[in-house]
């Protein structure tokens, strides 16, 4: 029988395209948040926010050297999804 190696990804997806899906899903929820500025709306895409900031350290301390461009295109992503949310609680 075959040893399978099990790593902590839930979704079989390896970390950067769990980041990348993780990134979009905050930017949906941010955008929809600060469109219907609904308090739980708001905690919900907070949430969704901080879970992809996680995976984001989580993925960039595992890096190769080979994705400088792809992290810096998904720090942006996160920097713009949390200025927006933050301009939206004021």
């Amino acid at each position: 029988m075959d040893n399978i190696n099990h790593t902590d990804l839930i979704s079989g997806f390896n970390n950067l395209k769990q980041l990348e899906i993780s990134v979009k899903s905050a930017q949906k929820m941010v955008g929809t948040a600060t469109m219907s500025m609904d308090e739980e709306t708001l905690q919900h895409a907070e949430n969704s926010l901080n879970d992809a900031k996680d995976l984001f350290k989580r993925a960039y301390s595992e890096q190769t050297g080979v994705d400088d461009e792809f992290f810096q295109t998904q720090e942006q992503l996160l920097q713009q999804c949390e200025q927006q949310l933050n301009a939206a609680k004021q």
